[in-house]
């Protein structure tokens, strides 16, 4: 087997690009592939192409050292970390298309003893799946440990927090799983390189679903308190309110409510498990229908209100999926708006996002949306909509709202 010690990351996206700087911070020579010249362009510079705490100093710093280094071809390596999209399809199948185009692309370079560790989020049965491709285009290559010819390969999914990953990649506990027990152990070997959480070893299939099952774990509570916050608004009950009460109970704890759920996870993830099992995936389906219609929920709300005006203007406050953070992936809020500017085309939408500098495509080709400053938009506006919980929005001034519709689906000016 080889010395793990030039490590190739395929995918420089929120995950991969946290992954290969903390490689690289451990001492490993890492080389970064992405499809996008702009995003190489970035990293070489030593520049992120998103907001993530403590990122852009460690990518800074291991390419100025030359540790690590971004392109757009796929290298020789000894270890490769597949982190690209697992997105899914209409009908809610996970599509593997980008892994199967990552293996491809990494079989021509293979020798015999490296390793192939699939991070992206993905069903049970994903890794082998792979692992086939692979060797599919290199039959002059196995998968039988302890011979010359032999990879290696395994699932080793993330489970960090947006805002927090250079932190958590390093201190979370990692589920590791080989499609071998040799896998398994070279797998184990290379993390430990960086992490100090507790290294737990498994099967793939089982590492697979561990991440999957995590996720749909918080959608199925996060679909409990949205069911809740629906309840309680046609019952004339402050949800957030209830839910502080029942949560003094010593074996509750509710979550918070809010317009959906998005992000890449658990917007998406249950799904898989679906996909899997759709006769046997009652509850997590059906948690996963609550979420994903929390927004109309919202949206009807908002309409109503707005009903009252000629030419309605409405604030709405984040477009983010979650707080103080500019990923829009998978992000209900951001549905939300792109819904009402166009079924309000007369409707000014003023959109506060101190995240990002400029709007997704999505609302800037609309006429009625504008990027706007917190204030400037609440004082302009008719209706304000609280669609995340960012800190500026908690430290707003309550004064200002005194004379508007306020829509709060966030719980912050209770």
């Amino acid at each position: 087997m080889k010395t793990l010690q030039t490590v190739c990351v395929i995918g420089l996206g929120y995950i991969g690009l946290p992954t290969a700087a903390v490689f690289a911070q451990a001492g490993k020579t890492v080389i970064g592939v992405d499809v996008k010249q702009s995003t190489v362009d970035a990293i070489n510079a030593g520049r992120v192409p998103f907001v993530e705490e403590g990122l852009e100093t460690v990518v800074a710093g291991a390419v100025a050292q030359g540790k690590f280094r971004a392109q757009l071809e796929t290298p020789a390596a000894d270890a490769y970390i597949v982190s690209v999209p697992t997105p899914f399809t209409t009908d809610h199948k996970a599509d593997l298309s980008y892994i199967e185009a990552a293996a491809r692309a990494i079989a021509p370079n293979l020798t015999g003893g490296e390793l192939v560790v699939l991070e992206s989020t993905s069903p049970p049965g994903a890794t082998e799946q792979m692992a086939e491709v692979i060797l599919a285009e290199r039959p002059d290559l196995v998968a039988e440990p302890g011979r010359p010819d032999s990879l290696y390969f395994s699932h080793a999914p993330e489970r960090v927090l947006p805002g927090r990953i250079m932190i958590e990649m390093v201190d979370n506990a990692r589920i590791i799983g080989g499609t071998t027990p040799e896998a398994s152990a070279m797998t184990r070997e290379l993390y430990a390189s960086f992490c100090k959480g507790e290294l737990l070893v498994t099967d793939a299939r089982t590492a697979e679903m561990a991440k999957l099952t995590e996720n749909a774990f918080r959608d199925v509570n996060i679909a409990f308190a949205n069911e809740l916050s629906i309840i309680s608004d046609r019952q004339g009950i402050d949800v957030w309110e209830l839910i502080e009460l029942a949560n003094h109970h010593p074996r509750v704890n509710i979550l918070q409510p809010g317009p959906g759920v998005g992000g890449h996870c658990i917007a998406v993830d249950p799904w898989f498990i679906v996909s899997a099992a759709p006769e046997d995936a009652k509850l997590v389906r059906l948690a996963r229908e609550v979420n994903d219609a929390k927004p109309e929920y919202v949206l009807e709300k908002v309409m109503a209100k707005a009903a009252k005006f000629r030419e309605p203007v409405i604030a709405a406050l984040g477009i983010a999926f979650k707080a103080d953070i500019d990923d829009l992936r998978e992000s209900p809020s951001k549905a939300i708006v792109e819904r009402l500017s166009a079924e309000m085309e007369h409707a000014q939408v003023l959109v506060v996002e101190p995240n990002v500098v400029e709007l997704p495509s999505s609302l800037t080709e609309r006429i009625n949306v504008e990027l706007a400053e917190m204030e400037d938009a609440i004082e302009r506006a008719d209706i304000v909509l609280a669609l995340v919980d960012h800190h500026q929005f908690k430290e707003l001034d309550r004064a200002l709202l005194s004379q508007k519709i306020v829509v709060d689906t966030k719980g912050l000016f209770r």
